[in-house]
């Protein structure tokens, strides 16, 4: 679970990075790579930034792309293990 954790917070500041660069007009994290780690469990962290940060919420792909990967993500498969895990201890 620590690493879910860590990989949320690494994919917050990912996306808080890119809309600082966004501003600037720095280079920018490509949207590819944000989807890549909103579907490697960083859904929360990303959801998080896109309403803190205000950002990517005009685009309406990129948008539809992270709700499905948060949908069918491999973070939920890891919930039903830790529930079969603990409910098999009982």
């Amino acid at each position: 679970w620590s690493l879910v954790l860590l990989w949320n917070l690494v994919t917050l500041i990912t996306l808080g990075w890119d809309k600082f660069q966004s501003k600037r007009q720095g280079r920018r994290v490509s949207e590819r790579t944000l989807l890549w780690m909103v579907f490697a469990t960083g859904w929360v962290g990303a959801w998080l930034a896109i309403s803190w940060f205000r950002h990517k919420t005009s685009k309406q792909p990129f948008r539809r792309y992270a709700i499905m990967w948060t949908v069918i993500n491999p973070f939920w498969g890891l919930v039903w293990w830790t529930w079969q895990s603990s409910s098999a201890g009982m």
